[in-house]
């Protein structure tokens, strides 16, 4: 297995692919490091060189990944929670932040059904 930022990413798979285990990479971002790295999309992970790798792992240098992108992310959070705001109202009582209704669907974020059972007197 390849390691590059911390993460062992898949051997079998195409190179473009398996940089997407990585938190904070998609598939442009993947697409862009390569590109910048000069390393082929269609080159499996077991195919790569030393030299590939190292030329990959100091492009990737430059992007924010893995524990700093969710570090920074859960700050924002709770930035936004202790101000106050609107969004961190909806984080704090885990309900939908972005607006969506609530009516019928958000089971995501509201968790299960609590329903009460119908008591007969």
């Amino acid at each position: 297995m390849a390691r590059i930022a911390g993460i062992d990413i898949p051997r079998d798979k195409r190179v473009v692919i398996s940089l997407t285990y990585i938190y904070g990479i998609g598939k442009n971002t993947a697409q862009a490091i390569l590109k910048e790295a000069g390393v082929s999309e269609d080159t499996r992970v077991r195919d790569l060189t030393e030299d590939e790798l190292g030329k990959i792992r100091k492009v990737m240098d430059e992007y924010t990944t893995e524990g700093d992108l969710r570090r920074e992310v859960s700050l924002n959070i709770k930035r936004l929670i202790e101000i106050g705001s609107y969004r961190g109202i909806r984080h704090r009582r885990g309900l939908p932040v972005r607006g969506q209704k609530t009516k019928n669907n958000s089971r995501t974020r509201k968790g299960p059904r609590r329903t009460m059972a119908n008591k007969k007197k």
